[in-house]
């Protein structure tokens, strides 16, 4: 969370449809510069003079419901700060798509019906306790 004072500030810098955007999504206000936009539609930002060490980057991913696996890899190198050049200046990411990656974004499908789940042949070696009482005389 921000003081008054940054906050106010933001929302001159980045405007009102912005501010509401930023709260809406990521619960905090932010102003700094567009660095890139990748194939999806995400848009990522820099703030190297007011932000805290290490939250200088942040994305605005297009859609309201984001999970981390929307962003490229390596866009997730720069976000993580794993390297300092963002891919649209790398010369080694600025190859394009590679045949073995998607085109299209495949979502997680952790703790949903559509989950990984392993096929499990062997009799389970604990088994749930079922209370037998006697009847009563």
């Amino acid at each position: 969370m921000s003081t008054i004072l940054r906050t106010l500030r933001n929302l001159r810098r980045i405007g009102i449809k912005d501010y509401g955007h930023q709260l809406q999504n990521i619960g905090d206000t932010k102003a700094g510069s567009l660095i890139g936009v990748d194939r999806f539609g995400n848009k990522y930002f820099e703030n190297l003079e007011e932000e805290l060490p290490l939250r200088t980057r942040w994305v605005d991913y297009k859609e309201s419901e984001f999970d981390a696996s929307q962003i490229e890899p390596g866009w997730h190198a720069w976000i993580s700060y794993m390297v300092d050049q963002p891919p649209t200046a790398d010369k080694i990411l600025q190859t394009g798509v590679r045949t073995w990656e998607l085109s299209e974004h495949r979502p997680m499908l952790t703790f949903s019906r559509g989950a990984f789940k392993t096929y499990n042949t062997v009799k389970p070696k604990i088994s749930a306790w079922d209370p037998v009482a006697a009847p009563r005389n």
